[in-house]
């Protein structure tokens, strides 16, 4: 998939390289990403849709093609969903780095919140880091987080959620990075806590153990971490 992301892969043709049934491959598949072969498919080509955004000076409209999609219209339609801004902004926050507020739907609810807590847990010779932890409604961290709480020293997380099943996600960036455009920071870490099915006010715990990514990990398709390049302090305060 990473390699043929713009190819009209079928679930056959995935399967049959993988030298499986479709049936046992997609149960498989699932259970070793969290999701299913098209939905990562998807999430791959929307993940590679932002690189080009950021990397190169192509259109939205070749880029559209250029990921697998035939509709200007599905693609952007698409992208604005997952990633939270349209791929006209996206590039343009990019570009002028600035990030809007991150102001989750869980802070304007006020009251009737379940409260999830844990610890993370990551190499000791990871560095400096700024980690991202939030409660998705899909186990693919798209669009803006139910909660979300971020991190730049040892301490446990805190996500405030209204009832319903909650996929908590966290990603982690070295904040020592030197690069010429430090701006933009793909994570070096992710993680997963257990799914917490929140109701009626209630506390959870799951704690998050921390990885270097792999191709088995879903593509974070939110425009944090990698726009927040700059580390501001008021970023942090948003949550």
């Amino acid at each position: 998939m990473w390699q043929n992301y713009a190819d009209p892969l079928s679930l056959e043709q995935l399967a049959e390289t993988a030298s499986y049934s479709k049936f046992h491959y997609s149960r498989m598949f699932n259970e070793l990403t969290g999701t299913s072969p098209g939905r990562f498919l998807t999430a791959i080509r929307l993940f590679m849709a932002k690189r080009h955004l950021l990397e190169t000076p192509a259109s939205v409209t070749d880029i559209t093609y250029r990921v697998g999609y035939n509709s200007l219209g599905t693609f952007t339609s698409r992208f604005t969903r997952s990633v939270g801004v349209s791929p006209t902004r996206y590039r343009s926050l990019a570009q002028d780095n600035d990030l809007p507020p991150l102001t989750p739907p869980a802070a304007r609810t006020g009251h009737g919140l379940s409260t999830v807590t844990g610890q993370l847990y990551f190499p000791t010779d990871v560095g400096p880091v700024r980690v991202y932890v939030g409660a998705f409604n899909t186990p693919i961290v798209e669009g803006y987080p139910q909660a979300c709480d971020i991190l730049d020293e040892a301490r446990p997380f805190r996500l405030d959620v209204p009832d319903g099943l909650w996929f908590i996600r966290a990603a982690a960036v070295s904040t020592a990075d030197d690069r010429p455009r430090a701006r933009i920071l793909p994570p070096r870490l992710v993680g997963t806590g257990w799914a917490v099915r929140a109701r009626g006010g209630r506390s959870y715990s799951t704690d998050v153990q921390l990885h270097e990514v792999t191709q088995l990990d879903l593509p974070i398709l939110l425009a944090l971490p990698e726009l927040d390049g700059a580390l501001r302090g008021p970023l942090a305060a948003a949550h």
